[in-house]
């Protein structure tokens, strides 16, 4: 039997949840709450570049590890909110357990660059 090796969390990011505020009209503006920050090993993927409305954008998957947190609890990762390091940004795509003893997960995300 193999033995997996541990991921080396060697990087600090924050984790943002998406919030809405009212904008006083009936309508609302979306802005970004640290829930708290994380160390994580990133794993680049594949990449693409496209282009929307005259831009060009660079698409980077990568798959972030981290240490797991229980589901429910606010510091688990879910689709919808993202990773940050620095200016960097990584939008999270899914999560899901990246070892069969459950110690760790995987997030799969997604770094728009714009070059």
């Amino acid at each position: 039997m193999t033995r997996q090796k541990p991921p080396n969390t060697n990087r600090q990011l924050v984790l943002e949840d998406p919030q809405r505020l009212s904008d006083g009209a009936g309508g609302y503006s979306e802005s970004w709450a640290p829930l708290g920050t994380v160390w994580a090993d990133l794993a680049s993927q594949s990449g693409r570049r496209t282009g929307q409305d005259g831009t060009s954008l660079s698409l980077q998957r990568y798959r972030i590890f981290l240490r797991a947190s229980p589901q429910g609890a606010l510091s688990r990762p879910r689709p919808g909110q993202r990773f940050r390091e620095g200016q960097r940004l990584f939008l999270i795509d899914a999560v899901s357990e990246a070892d069969t003893q459950g110690r760790y997960l995987v997030c799969h995300c997604i770094e728009e660059v714009v070059p």
